[in-house]
Formats: C-alpha cells, structure tokens, sequence
C-alpha cells in the first residue's frame, strides 16, 4: 500500500517561510510526478507545484518566484519550500503522487499566513 505522509505545516507571519515534507512509503521514483496541491473551505483543490520523474517542475503563476518544490531520493521525500508567504496562501496543503493514471494523496497539512 502507498501512503504519503506530509509534515511542516504551521502558522506564519506574512512574509515568513515554511518547508513542507511528503515522505513517501516507496522510492519516490515509482511515482511520474509528485507534487504539492492546496485547498481552502468551498473551494476546489489547486496545484500547487509538481515535479517530473525526469526533474521537470511546474508551479501555479500563483506562487512562481515563491515556492520551490525539490526532492530528496534517498529520504523517499519530496519538499515544498515556501518563501514571502501571504495570507491568501492560507490552505491545507496536499501531497499527491501519480502512476499510470492512478492517485495517491496524502492526509494535508495546515499553513496559515497571519497579516
């Protein structure tokens, strides 16, 4: 069974930092693309960032120039670096892994950005 279990969540200042961690059950390899997605109460969830089993990254035009999504394949880890964090980047955070069509997602964690 594939689990994703994300952690560093927590409550910031805006302008403040965070790094995110999604530790993974099996080489993160087994995956196509890991990535980070985002959710706020009534609204759908949103990516955030992913990341290629070839190393291609992709980031919302949201948090471009802000986050950098990175990975550790020996810790079987993906991170999200949050930099200049904002109050509307406010939001349980997601890691999310896909296979051949196939979803796994993580259980969220909360990032709250004070004003």
């Amino acid at each position: 069974q594939v689990q994703l279990v994300e952690s560093g969540g927590g409550l910031v200042q805006a302008g403040g930092s965070l790094r995110l961690s999604c530790a993974a059950s099996r080489t993160i390899f087994w995956f196509n693309t890991m990535g980070w997605y985002r959710q706020t109460p009534g609204k759908q969830r949103e990516l955030v960032a992913t990341i290629s089993s070839g190393s291609i990254t992709n980031y919302a035009d949201a948090v471009k120039g802000r986050f950098t999504i990175s990975r550790d394949s020996a810790k079987n880890t993906v991170y999200l670096q949050m930099n200049g964090l904002k109050p509307e980047d406010t939001a349980v955070y997601y890691c999310n892994g896909q296979r051949v069509g196939l979803q796994y997602w993580g259980q969220g964690t909360q990032v709250t950005v004070s004003s």
